[in-house]
């Protein structure tokens, strides 16, 4: 069994969790959690009782803000929030507190989740979509495109979660430059000092549904004349250190443990090695099985949502139901675009993905 996470938890049956989000976390992550929700640091407390203004909590903030300043190797001019909402919060947080209602935003246009983010921001000021990948099906990643001078912000989704396309170089630009990292937080190594904001839901690779990361360059901030609601105002979750009111604090212990883990195993370089060996192990198996075909140019494939088709649909029920029978939970695609997606999360093993490739080369050998 690979040394990063387990399948097998409890004596129930083993499972291989390829689940889009929420999705997998490490095995120890979840025991150390269980064990706080009873009885936190032997305290007679539950993590779910204690007070987030107490002493016990602030530990717990302190270090997962720590953790992500380390392990993304920040400046001294980003600061880490956890604020609640997910990312789509931030789709109108984010212009909120970075656009005025004369400016320009310019947005690349790669999946569903950056097509709802624009949508917010024309609540806001105006946007420039400066690419698209509509026209393909959103099946690659645009490579030629100009952002204008005077565009506040460029915005990306680095990672497309229900399409399984990637930025694999992301864009270059004089401009202050803006990211969702949802499901590629963590994944790989990165200049995040580059970005001047980052925002990514928790439950991909971070942690629980309940939390959302922002990384915040605090010199782009403070710069429009609209009136910002107290809780929007980045700055006003800057001074407060995440607790302007009263943070998800189970989610966020969770996370703290989750980085923790991340650290003890080498950090994101070391898992990055390790989920480019699981993408390669898999988009191989799409590749030499005739039955199988990838929807997303081979130089876009995403690292972290593989997604494929088979050549003769009405075998689709029946792939899936043979997977199901050998433990494989998560694989069915994503409503919009149908077929399979496996999500190769930080926490998922290679073991786990060594078990779906086997089954796929059986149930091709049966099928040719």
């Amino acid at each position: 069994m690979n040394v990063f996470s387990s399948p097998a938890r409890g004596s129930g049956p083993v499972v291989h969790n390829f689940n889009a989000g929420p999705s997998i976390l490490p095995k120890e992550v979840f025991e150390q959690a269980a064990a706080a929700v009873l009885n936190y640091n032997n305290t007679g407390l539950s993590l779910l009782e204690i007070g987030h203004r107490t002493p016990l909590f602030q530990e717990v903030m302190d270090e997962a803000r720590a953790l992500v300043k380390e392990l993304m190797q920040l400046d001294d001019a980003h600061e880490v929030l956890f604020l609640h909402g997910g990312a789509s919060t931030q789709f109108m947080q984010v212009p909120m507190n970075l656009l005025d209602d004369r400016d320009c935003a310019a947005f690349a246009d790669t999946g569903v989740w950056s097509s709802k983010a624009i949508k917010e921001a024309k609540l806001f000021g105006k946007v420039e979509i400066v690419c698209s990948s509509r026209e393909g099906g959103f099946s690659y990643i645009p490579k030629d495109f100009a952002v204008p001078n005077d565009a506040k912000y460029l915005h990306i989704t680095t990672n497309n979660t229900i399409y399984g396309s990637q930025w694999q170089q992301i864009p270059k630009t004089s401009n202050p430059l803006v990211a969702d990292m949802s499901s590629d937080i963590f994944s790989r190594v990165l200049d995040f000092n580059a970005f001047d904001l980052i925002y990514a839901g928790a439950q991909k690779n971070m942690g629980p549904a309940g939390v959302n990361l922002v990384v915040v360059n605090k010199n782009i901030l403070g710069k429009t004349k609209r009136n910002i609601p107290t809780i929007m105002d980045y700055r006003n979750h800057i001074k407060e250190g995440s607790m302007l009111n009263t943070p998800p604090v189970f989610a966020i212990y969770v996370c703290m443990l989750t980085l923790r883990w991340l650290k003890s195993k080498g950090g994101i370089a070391a898992i990055e090695k390790l989920n480019n060996e699981k993408a390669a192990l898999l988009y191989n198996a799409i590749d030499r099985n005739p039955i199988f075909t990838g929807t997303i140019n081979k130089e876009d494939r995403s690292k972290m949502n593989a997604c494929f088709v088979m050549k003769s649909p009405e075998l689709e029920a029946e792939f899936l139901q043979y997977t199901t029978e050998h433990g494989i939970v998560g694989i069915k695609g994503h409503r919009l675009v149908g077929g399979f997606r496996a999500s190769l999360y930080n926490a998922l093993p290679i073991s786990s993905v060594k078990v779906l490739v086997e089954l796929m080369d059986s149930f091709a050998s049966q099928h040719q």
